[in-house]
């Protein structure tokens, strides 16, 4: 299976070369992403793919995390601060109308929605947003490795300065996770020669029969 050696090929990569990743892979990592699953299917997150040196350096200011700016590309996800109706009602007759449905057919899937969400706080918007987030980071992940880039998912960043330096609060959203694209530096990443350490299978895993 090919994903697994590309999966033992990649890891968190510490240092970057200057080589630029192309447009072509980078729309790929996107699209994949998009394509992703998330809960019920109505995607409460948001991509931005940054690449503007100054921007990312400011997005730096504070990280010991160097990978932000010194990386090709920075992915940044960005849950959605609320569920509401509106978006809702809009995502669903997106689907029916790309699935060539009457208006009206996911109706029942529509006010399902609203009804769950309607009850649910901010800060519990926030928590289940950010879990589909990171499902979209996983999916990236692999996706980098099959096209034989690097990544390093971060966690290590100031996601109030991310949310003012990128107008997310406006947006209603707020940073959940980032990733930086690139190439390793085989000459400087101390990470680049050590094996990849993991659990053997037979004790990550139960089977239940």
């Amino acid at each position: 299976m090919e994903l697994i050696k590309n999966l033992k090929w990649r890891y968190a990569v510490k240092k970057y070369s200057e080589k630029k990743i192309s447009e072509n892979k980078v729309n790929q990592i996107v699209e994949a992403i998009n394509l992703t699953a998330s809960s019920c299917g109505i995607q409460p997150y948001r991509l931005f793919v940054i690449t503007n040196p100054e921007v990312r350096k400011r997005l730096g200011e504070g990280s010991f995390n160097a990978q932000i700016h010194a990386s090709s590309h920075l992915l940044v996800f960005a849950g959605f601060n609320e569920i509401t109706s509106d978006y809702i009602r809009d995502y669903v007759e997106m689907m029916e109308r790309q699935r060539n449905l009457e208006k009206g057919t996911l109706d029942v899937l529509k006010d399902t929605l609203i009804d769950y969400f309607s009850v649910q706080t901010p800060g519990q918007n926030v928590i289940w947003s950010d879990k589909q987030a990171y499902i979209g980071l996983g999916t990236a992940l692999i996706a980098a490795a099959e096209l034989k880039v690097d990544a390093t998912p971060m966690e290590g960043f100031d996601p109030k300065l991310f949310d003012e330096v990128l107008g997310l609060s406006e947006k209603g959203l707020h940073a959940s996770v980032i990733m930086s694209l690139g190439y390793r530096d085989a000459a400087n990443d101390y990470l680049v020669a050590v094996p990849k350490a993991r659990l053997p299978v037979d004790e990550f895993f139960t089977r239940i029969k």
